[in-house]
């Protein structure tokens, strides 16, 4: 009764106004009459509450989505100014508004540095109306933004970043781990190498939270089919000299030295196992290769790599229209990151329309319980743990001779589903998962 009565109020009071602006406005007078006050309320208690014209929950008006990610160092070419250019056309291919609202995009180089990325996520948070934050690459900083996300209770949709504790140990209920992780790498790629009789392995590894992470996660598997580790070596990020650690490779006698870096620095290592020749016993295998890393090195270096990827612009027809649209921006076509990005970005605004809201606790729900069906993935879903699952796929690098265009760089060896790829709930640390 008594929200009845507040309606009521309300209406009566939207009628006043009304009827003085358009006194004001056009000097026309509005007869105060009951019959007249009867049937703008009538009108007003069917609409405000909840029919297609009730008010929507969008603060200060304007839906603000913030691209944090490397515009300058080792991951610029992977993420940086196609990880923009991927939300700009999400937000352009939904519109450019949502309920009727301004749709923003701001942006900032975090240079690998988790402070300077902390201290900007919570700039875009407290003062600057930020509603969701996408891209995040560098594991160190996602799993840094995370949190300060969970803080303020706003969304992080984490694409460039791959450590698996980012929705294993660490997971928060307002992030998600959209592309891939470490975990679904090495079941796809080392599982795939030791069953082909890749048994002994020593890791190059980059010295940060995603190397560390790779590292572990691939070793797991290699242990758990009977393979053998027989050691490690960690790099700076961003390193320019790999001499010493491809010696301590060659030396292990390893069957396969395992690459667990990525960007810039897989590629350096990758030059430098040619330059200094590992064994002819010893293969070597990229952890994390995106289509810009063979790019940059050219099918002759990168000739037979085996490569696990959750995404390949040449696919099929949907995954080539998208990709020709983009490369009319970019002038490269878009790896996996670059492909996650516009999805997500496209997935986080269509429930922002659903909820009629942008308030976190409003939009998650909605996102999680949503497939994902679109140009990035079929059937994906986003688990109680964060972590977005779908299918993977094994790779293989063509030959020069077996490319026949611009960018036909892969073959597709297998599709791996989901529920294989990626970590179980069932093994899940995370503390949001039911038991």
């Amino acid at each position: 009764m008594n929200m009845l009565t507040n309606t009521a109020a309300f209406a009566a009071k939207r009628f006043d106004r009304l009827r003085t602006c358009m006194k004001d406005a056009v000097g026309v007078r509005l007869r105060t009459n009951t019959s007249a006050k009867l049937a703008f309320l009538a009108f007003s208690l069917v609409t405000v509450g909840g029919s297609p014209l009730a008010q929507t929950a969008i603060s200060d008006d304007v839906i603000r989505i913030g691209v944090l990610t490397d515009f300058s160092g080792p991951f610029s070419e992977t993420n940086g100014l196609g990880s923009l250019r991927a939300t700009q056309l999400a937000v352009e291919d939904f519109g450019s508004t949502v309920l009727g609202k301004k749709i923003e995009i701001i942006y900032f180089d975090h240079k690998n540095k988790t402070e300077l990325a902390s201290t900007k996520a919570r700039e875009w948070f407290d003062r600057e109306g930020v509603d969701m934050i996408v891209d995040i690459q560098n594991s160190s900083v996602a799993l840094a933004v995370a949190k300060i996300a969970a803080e303020k209770k706003k969304i992080a949709i984490v694409v460039g970043a791959g450590s698996s504790r980012i929705s294993n140990e660490d997971c928060t209920p307002y992030s998600i781990q959209y592309a891939y992780n470490t975990a679904a790498l090495a079941n796809v790629a080392a599982r795939a190498v030791v069953t082909q009789g890749g048994k002994s392995w020593f890791f190059i590894t980059v010295d940060y939270a995603f190397g560390h992470a790779l590292e572990q996660d691939a070793a797991k598997v290699v242990k758990s089919l009977g393979g053998e580790v027989k050691g490690a070596v960690r790099h700076p990020l961003n390193a320019s000299d790999f001499s010493s650690f491809v010696l301590q490779a060659k030396a292990s006698k390893a069957e396969i030295v395992g690459l667990a870096d990525s960007g810039v620095d897989f590629s350096n290592a990758l030059k430098s196992t040619k330059e200094f020749g590992l064994s002819p016993e010893q293969k070597v295998v990229g952890l994390l290769v995106t289509i810009n890393d063979v790019h940059g090195l050219g099918l002759e270096q990168a000739q037979g790599l085996t490569v696990a990827d959750g995404w390949y612009w040449d696919m099929n027809e949907e995954t080539r229209a998208f990709s020709h649209r983009y490369f009319q921006k970019m002038k490269r076509m878009p790896s996996n990151m670059n492909a996650a990005i516009y999805s997500s970005t496209l997935h986080y605004l269509r429930a922002v329309k659903e909820a009629q809201s942008d308030k976190a606790d409003d939009v998650m729900p909605i996102m999680k319980k949503t497939p994902v069906n679109d140009v990035y993935a079929k059937n994906g879903v986003i688990r109680s743990d964060g972590a977005m699952v779908h299918d993977m796929f094994l790779l293989e690098v063509k030959k020069p001779s077996e490319s026949k265009y611009p960018w036909d760089y892969y073959k597709v060896k297998a599709t791996v589903k989901a529920e294989d790829a990626f970590q179980s709930l069932a093994n899940s640390k995370c503390p949001l998962v039911a038991k």
